[in-house]
């Protein structure tokens, strides 16, 4: 490895672009992950020997170790992790590009990249995207689950051309909302729990007898609950499982006597179907209506398709906070 001494970040910035290459930056988040030249090898379908005469190109370009060699493999070095961010981020766009590309060669109609949350899945996307895809077979949606900091990363660095969410309370800039669907929070348990059988609204007291299942602390349900559980009697019993995961949730809904208060935009698939029943309560406390985040300029043509499909179906407000 060349001894460069003290170079400037333009310098070196002027280097990996004239020399550093994909496969650079491929190599460098696999030996990162698997800790194995072989196992990298393996994994990218080149020899061994590539391997290491990759490595120690990228070395000489940068003047510094990037990993630490040992018996059982290598790990690495902080200037190793101080590039891995980076290199990351280039192979998602890298990804996404060819994956895009791919999509209008192949298609013609190009895609939609959309972040959802998981109330926005449940409560609009589930039937609005297979019709979409009934109607418009040619353009692909590559849908990702994410939740608030996830999305205004992706919104800042242009990974996302639509964003279904709830309303948030400042629009990051450059975006507006539009918004598709009203929400209210609701008590939801299985149909075999006593309090299934209650037609009028349940008492405080059987609520605070009762065992919860609950989103993570500083989800908007969880401070929901916390404020609506100071009014039980007694310490309220939470489940041993907290998540946020659907399917863990609904699994463990549907196995055991739990309650659970939720947005009943994340609920509304398993309430359609019968597997849960609404508790009443008589507190319907309202909240931020679901909808699309959506660039003011700049907009993707399958984008504005998408979008305006959604709001052509009449997801009203009524339709989504009253089922």
């Amino acid at each position: 490895m060349t001894n460069i001494g003290k170079v400037s970040a333009s310098s070196l910035l002027n280097r990996l672009m004239s020399r550093g290459k994909f496969r650079h930056i491929q190599i460098l988040v696999q030996l990162a992950e698997l800790g194995s030249l072989r196992r990298t090898a393996d994994a990218i379908g080149v020899t061994q020997s590539s391997i290491t005469q990759t490595l120690a190109h990228l070395e000489s370009i940068l003047g510094l170790p990037l990993f630490h060699r040992h018996a059982r493999g290598v790990h690495p070095t902080d200037a190793c992790r101080d590039l891995l961010p980076l290199a990351r981020q280039v192979l998602l766009g890298v990804t996404q590009s060819a994956e895009a590309i791919a999509a209008r060669h192949n298609h013609g109609h190009g895609r939609v990249r959309l972040l959802a949350s998981m109330a926005a899945i449940n409560g609009l996307l589930m039937d609005v995207l297979a019709d979409f895809n009934r109607q418009h077979p040619l353009i692909q949606i590559h849908l990702r689950e994410a939740e608030r900091e996830e999305q205004l990363a992706a919104m800042t660095r242009a990974e996302v051309d639509l964003v279904a969410c709830r309303r948030p309370p400042v629009l990051p800039e450059g975006w507006q909302f539009r918004a598709l669907c009203a929400d209210r929070y609701v008590i939801v348990c299985r149909n075999a729990h006593p309090l299934a059988r209650l037609t009028e609204p349940v008492t405080t007291a059987a609520l605070g007898r009762a065992v919860w299942l609950t989103l993570p602390a500083g989800s908007a349900a969880r401070s929901r609950f916390d404020a609506f559980a100071v009014r039980f009697e007694h310490p309220v019993q939470i489940h041993p499982i907290v998540t946020r995961t659907t399917a863990v949730m609904w699994w463990l809904m549907l196995a055991q006597d739990l309650l659970a208060l939720l947005p009943i935009t994340i609920a509304r698939p398993l309430l359609r179907s019968g597997q849960l029943k609404e508790i009443p309560f008589g507190d319907t406390t309202a909240i931020e209506p679901l909808g699309l985040l959506q660039p003011v300029s700049q907009r993707s043509a399958t984008a504005d398709l998408l979008s305006e499909f959604m709001h052509a179906r009449g997801e009203s407000t009524d339709a989504c906070a009253h089922e």
